[in-house]
């Protein structure tokens, strides 16, 4: 890996394209008139097209949403929250659930207490229930997703305050009249002016139903079936040789390089292939899962979902243990959890 040249180029990149984060996002919302008006025609050829490029485009919205958690979008932590809130309306899944459950997910990773890879990392799951979710939660993210990520909250988990567990009910309030308003704006463009309306198409909502089943197959990738709690060594990392997929990857944010990710949470997307060769180079001797395309991992991780649609050792009988270099996003999690609670519930009490 050529690290050091992939790393200027990224940042060149960086300077050219950084609007990125809002380019995805506007295009989701504001090219779905022209798909539902039929522009270009009604062939299949290029309804194709519309639902592959709206699909990548929500797919790359829950890329900047995970950014906003991560806090690495803007410098200023509010910014980062707001647009946050804004992108976790789009898709469903109010911001503070999101961060809670995402800063456990680094801190616990492959343990019970990952609440992001419920069920695969919950041991109180049979094995036949794990094996039927996974076909679930594939075809249909666009419901296992805010579930999964809704659960820190309908559990009562302890280690949320009042303060927040209010901050999320007004995300949830918030979220509800995002989606009244933008039904209500689609119904106003399908309104004919004889009053009778057009016919719904279902492809219309296909880009929003395939794109959390591509985010769901990426989850996969990065964790299905590891069982490590170190960060680097528990994920699958994606090193692409291929320059579509390296390009495809630069505009989500380079998330593939999974391991160096979760070592390193507070890192720029740019800094991790740099980061993953470090780690490698510090201990050789470690059998470092890095893959030099998304097919090869999926692969792999596709081999896990009859016989270990799982996460974690606990599941196979072995005693899970916290790898020391999970330190890092456990410190992650509990300290800046404090830190932005008390910040950003000053904001809520404010308002």
């Amino acid at each position: 890996m050529s690290s050091a040249s992939n790393q200027n180029r990224t940042r060149t990149l960086e300077k050219i394209l950084w609007p990125r984060f809002i380019l995805f996002p506007v295009l989701a919302i504001a090219a779905y008139p022209f798909f539902i008006m039929g522009i270009g025609g009604e062939t299949w050829y290029v309804q194709t097209g519309w639902v592959l490029f709206l699909t990548y485009c929500w797919f790359c919205v829950g890329g900047a949403f995970h950014e906003t958690v991560h806090e690495t979008l803007f410098k200023n932590g509010a910014i980062n929250r707001w647009y946050g809130r804004v992108l976790g309306w789009m898709v469903g899944i109010p911001y503070t659930v999101y961060r809670e459950s995402h800063r456990r997910h680094h801190a616990y990773l492959n343990t019970p207490d990952d609440y992001e890879l419920w069920p695969y990392s919950d041991p109180s799951t049979s094995l036949w229930f794990r094996r039927s979710f996974l076909w679930i939660d594939l075809l249909f993210g666009v419901v296992t997703a805010p579930h999964i990520y809704g659960r820190i909250f309908l559990n009562n988990d302890p280690r949320l305050s009042k303060k927040v567990r209010r901050t999320i009910l007004l995300e949830y309030l918030a979220l509800l009249v995002y989606w009244a308003l933008a039904l209500s704006v689609i119904f106003y463009f399908l309104k004919k002016p004889d009053g009778t309306y057009h016919k719904f198409q279902w492809i219309w909502i296909l880009p929003l139903v395939l794109s959390p089943m591509v985010n769901t197959a990426r989850k996969f990738v990065e964790h299905l079936g590891m069982q490590s709690t170190n960060p680097v060594l528990g994920t699958r990392t994606v090193v692409s040789n291929n320059w579509i997929e390296s390009w495809l990857g630069y505009f989500n944010f380079d998330i593939a390089i999974h391991g160096p990710h979760h070592r390193y949470p507070k890192a720029r997307h740019y800094e991790l292939e740099a980061k993953l060769v470090d780690c490698i180079e510090k201990h050789p001797e470690e059998q470092v899962p890095v893959f030099s395309s998304y097919l090869t991992a999926f692969i792999d991780s596709a081999k896990c979902f009859w016989n270990a649609p799982q996460t974690g050792s606990h599941l196979s009988g072995h005693t899970t243990q916290v790898h020391s270099e999970s330190v890092e996003a456990q410190n992650w999690e509990s300290n800046e959890v404090l830190m932005q609670e008390s910040s950003m519930d000053d904001h809520e009490t404010h308002q």
